[in-house]
């Protein structure tokens, strides 16, 4: 038999969580047509994959690709690390239903909750649907490099359905019954389910709650009861998750767990967000999602394996920007900044200002910029994963201040250093929870969203870090944990393992080498805006329905990614 293509010689770990076997894989058309020997088989092309791990396709749960898709048909940075299908539209954020007339109304609950450029949103997106049903269609049609499935977001239902009174109001018996239709029509097209956000993060470019935020608890539970009447769907939420008060946070976990119990709807959420301040804090989630599970619920947990950290530099955003002199300083283009740092009247003014700089809790700033200033928690990027060394440590070493030691190490790069400043998984020992747990997904790369502040490895990240240096879970743990848990709690059928007559998604890498690699700043969205690019080190190849897309980090100009339309989809 002639094959498509063959994967020769790898270590087949499958994303089952047994023990890798050597084995060559055939496909054809797309899918697995054999796993074993292939010796004396021909193929239209072959790779060679002695010394590489041939796993299923990583799949990530929680991205904010919506938007990127138009004017992304590869699907960066999540195609450079291995994932084959993504699963968009988390946190209530999706852009349909809405028709053109009303796109501000779904801007404003992107443009500052996901780090959008407006300017970007309007260059890049060509606007041709009012229904989520036409939306899909949408995406159907464009060239893509991996696959897609999306949630219908609840903001957007909202403003489709209220206008501008999703901002302001409790939605009346008509809106509830305009919002069930359009979640009914939108599962009925394809959605994989519906999503939300309660999180306190999540506002407006004027610093007033998203849409989600505005509805109450009540109607959140009569939509995902929506899914309860149709028989299927995946509920997505990001959690308010208010920091040092314990009953406000049972309360939530509560609500939460009393709703997938009555609802019988798949729940999952992010809890990526536990800091250091608080070491235990996390604990009562696995304890809820235990409890819920063991009475017949159904939660699954997702977080990342890194520190979710936002990354600063002088070329996008820096600690100090709101502070006196900085702010119109950092106007200023990249290399009079340099000359500037570089002289000393200018420097001194500078350092005084930071000196005297108090982080605002104004709600119209960047997410990013309201974070208190610790220099023992921002760390030079240096390398692509820990162990890292601190400012904190650096300064003292030189025997010269924090602040000083920043601009020195940033000059020393001609201000293109990468400072990381983790806001989330601060605690390293719950990520070691969280990705040993039996109901948690490693995903959470936010790929699509603040795509000029933040780069989230995961799957690079959890196998060169938390398998090669840690030796925290074994590797066949580890690629469960980034493909079959994920693809089957989300119902994407014939994805996440390597099966015969399953679909050819594949990833083969080297367990000796995988990394993330270096990032770097480009001005490549629409608009000329800015973002962030980080490829992996260690992969050899991608492969997306039987056809290669990423072979040693370079797109092969293939673009076979599909639509993957949930299950109750009527064709």
């Amino acid at each position: 038999m002639a094959y498509d293509l063959i994967i020769r010689g790898g270590t087949v770990v499958d994303g089952s969580g047994l023990p890798g076997f050597q084995a060559d894989i055939g496909i054809t058309d797309g899918m697995i047509v054999k796993i074993g020997t292939l010796n004396g088989e021909s193929a239209k092309e072959t790779i060679d994959a002695e010394g590489h791990v041939v796993s299923p396709g990583f799949v990530d749960g929680h991205t904010h690709f919506d938007a990127q898709i138009f004017w992304d048909p590869l699907g960066t940075n999540s195609c450079w690390h291995g994932v084959t299908s993504a699963v968009m539209g988390n946190c209530g954020f999706s852009l349909a239903p809405c028709s053109e007339k009303d796109k501000e109304l779904v801007y404003d609950n992107l443009e500052r909750a996901e780090d959008l450029s407006p300017a970007a949103l309007n260059a890049g997106i060509p606007w041709s649907w009012e229904t989520f049903s036409e939306y899909l269609e949408t995406v159907d049609a464009l060239p893509k490099g991996i696959n897609y499935s999306g949630y219908v977001g609840h903001s957007a239902l909202r403003t489709h359905v209220m206008g501008e009174r999703a901002f302001t109001d409790k939605a009346n018996q008509d809106d509830m019954s305009g919002m069930t239709r359009e979640l009914e029509n939108s599962m009925r097209a394809g959605a994989v389910g519906f999503s939300t956000s309660r999180s306190l993060s999540h506002r407006t470019p004027d610093g007033k709650p998203v849409a989600s935020r505005v509805g109450d608890w009540s109607e959140v539970c009569d939509l995902v009861g929506t899914m309860t009447n149709m028989g299927g769907g995946v509920f997505e939420i990001a959690r308010e998750m208010v920091y040092g008060d314990a009953e406000h946070g049972k309360i939530e976990r509560q609500q939460i767990k009393d709703l997938a119990l009555s609802t019988g709807v798949p729940t999952t959420f992010g809890a990526a967000w536990y800091r250091r301040s608080a070491p235990d804090e996390w604990r009562p989630n696995f304890e809820m999602i235990d409890e819920t599970c063991a009475a017949g619920g159904k939660i699954l947990l997702q977080g990342g394996s890194h520190w979710n950290g936002s990354l600063r530099s002088f070329e996008t955003l820096m600690l100090f920007d709101n502070a006196p002199v900085w702010k119109d300083f950092r106007k200023l283009p990249l290399e009079e900044q340099e000359r500037g740092l570089r002289n000393p009247e200018m420097r001194a003014k500078l350092l005084e200002a930071a000196r005297n700089f108090t982080v605002s809790n104004d709600p119209s700033l960047p997410n990013v910029l309201l974070r208190e200033i610790d220099w023992n928690w921002i760390f030079p990027m240096d390398r692509p994963l820990p162990p890292y060394r601190s400012v904190a440590e650096i300064a003292k070493e030189r025997g010269t201040d924090a602040i000083e030691t920043m601009i020195d190490l940033a000059l020393e790069k001609h201000l293109k250093m990468f400072f990381i400043n983790p806001g989330n998984n601060e605690d390293q020992n719950y990520v070691r929870a969280l990705i040993s747990h039996p109901r948690t997904a490693v995903t959470f790369s936010d790929s699509g969203a603040h795509v000029n502040s933040t780069l989230n490895p995961v799957q690079a990240h959890l196998l060169g870090h938390w398998v090669r240096a840690e030796q925290a879970m074994t590797l066949e743990a580890a690629v469960r944990k980034i493909t079959f848990d994920i693809a089957s709690f989300w119902g994407l059928k014939g994805r996440g393992l390597l099966r015969e007559g399953w679909c050819a998604d594949v990833c083969i890498f080297d367990p000796e080498t995988i990394a993330p690699a270096m990032p770097s700043l480009a001005y490549d969205l629409p608009a000329g805006a800015e973002r962030l690019i980080q490829k992996a080190d260690g992969i050899k190849a991608t492969i997306v329905n039987g056809e290669v897309l990423i072979k040693d980090n370079e797109h092969t100009g293939n673009l076979p990614g599909r639509l993957i339309r949930g299950a109750l989809a009527v064709n």
